[in-house]
């Protein structure tokens, strides 16, 4: 049995235990079943996080440095830029037009929430100026610091600038070359050690899901909830393979067959740098894509290309703005809009990324921060689909990215036998 068929089974049968232990609240199975697949849940997660920083830095020196030497690193730069802005446009659209048709908010009694909003406290410095510089003290720091704390976007930058270099010092910095991809083999490795794990993982991940999320708290927001999940499944599942299609020559039945893993984690998680690993492993070995493209663009899709996210913030602007009464104009929405694009490209580095930038969003058309609450019960629950399009998003722009620089590709430099 192949390990993506094991995966399928495991989920469902995480979702099936799952149910069957909201069956037994407050028994001595229900806590030692809880306690078992947490442990199980939280060694799946500690391997791949033990993983990520170390794979994320050998990644992106390997494929920065392979690029450049190539002569493709701009070109490759630049589609992927207009790759994640087109989606995350795309996704911007979908959420206001949706929101709009379906007027969610529109009816519901705020008072409902009235307490939950008395009791939120809200964080400080949410101006835009201040979010900026935030974002630039957290991803400009010690590269030691942002390795120790697994500040994923300054290693990106740190990464970036090492590979580079990498290629400007020639032949003097060969061995390092050689090295780094020396590392990133065995990470990969390693990898696939963990994916045998994957099946066990995903079953624990998904019954403590399950188990612990009250599910109850989507009927006070039923609408809104089906509104944004049904918009993000049609988001992932016909806009994105449509772009793929057109733009990567690739046919979407490939594509979802050989993603099935890390989408399936990325559901689980709701993590897409925890899933990282894995979506760098199916792009390459599943889809086709050169390891220097996807050692490129994935991990940087995953900080920069948050499709299901920037959609999701568009909506529930618009749904708490129905829910005050309150009519946004045009521009206001725009002023949504680019604010939910700038908020998803920097959310990876400040804390607390996605409560911080949901009020920066609900902010800028004057909306009050404390509405934040409202969403907060229901939010992880709405995380496990958005994630899943967020990692969608960025295997399929390294399908993109890949098909439209092969016909540059010039010889690599050969690092495994020195001249």
């Amino acid at each position: 049995m192949s390990l993506n068929t094991q995966i399928l089974i495991a989920a469902i049968f995480g979702v099936i235990f799952g149910f069957i232990l909201n069956l037994f609240p407050g028994t001595a199975f229900l806590e030692m079943s809880l306690y078992g697949i947490g442990v199980v849940s939280s060694i799946f997660i500690g391997l791949l996080k033990m993983l990520l920083i170390p794979l994320i830095f050998s990644s992106i020196v390997v494929g920065v440095s392979n690029l450049q030497a190539g002569g493709q690193l701009s070109r490759v730069w630049k589609i992927t830029l207009a790759c994640c802005v087109t989606t995350t446009t795309l996704a911007l659209i979908l959420g206001l037009s949706c929101a709009h048709l379906f007027e969610v908010g529109k009816g519901v009694d705020i008072a409902m929430f009235q307490d939950a909003m008395a009791a939120h406290q809200t964080p400080d410095t949410l101006t835009p100026s201040s979010f900026f510089t935030n974002f630039i003290q957290n991803t400009l720091i010690n590269p030691f610091k942002a390795f120790a704390e697994g500040n994923v976007l300054a290693v990106v930058v740190f990464a970036l600038f090492i590979g580079v270099a990498l290629v400007k010092g020639g032949d003097k910095f060969r061995t390092v070359r050689k090295l780094s991809q020396q590392f990133f083999d065995i990470m990969m490795l390693m990898i696939g050690w963990v994916m045998k794990l994957a099946p066990l993982g995903i079953f624990a991940l998904l019954a403590k899901l399950i188990a612990t999320e009250d599910i109850s708290v989507l009927s006070r927001l039923a609408e809104f909830a089906a509104v944004v999940t049904g918009t993000t499944i049609f988001h992932g599942l016909v806009v994105l393979p449509l772009l793929l299609w057109i733009f990567g020559k690739m046919n979407p039945m490939t594509f979802f067959k050989g993603t099935r893993v890390a989408l399936i984690t990325a559901f689980a998680t709701s993590s897409s740098s925890a899933t990282m690993p894995l979506s760098l492993k199916c792009a390459q070995e599943n889809l086709g894509v050169r390891p220097q493209t996807a050692g490129f663009v994935i991990p940087l899709g995953t900080q920069l290309n948050m499709d299901g996210t920037a959609l999701y913030e568009a909506a529930a602007a618009l749904f708490i703005a129905n829910l005050m009464g309150l009519d946004l104009t045009l521009s206001q929405q725009l002023v949504v809009c680019l604010t939910a694009m700038i908020a998803s490209l920097g959310a990876p580095g400040i804390p607390s990324a996605g409560m911080v930038t949901m009020i920066m969003v609900l902010q800028s058309v004057g909306l009050p921060a404390e509405a934040i609450a409202i969403l907060l019960p229901i939010d992880r629950l709405l995380d496990t689909v958005r994630t899943v399009v967020n990692v969608q998003g960025d295997m399929m722009i390294s399908v993109v990215v890949d098909r439209h620089t092969k016909d540059l590709d010039a010889p690599l430099p050969n690092l495994s036998n020195p001249s």
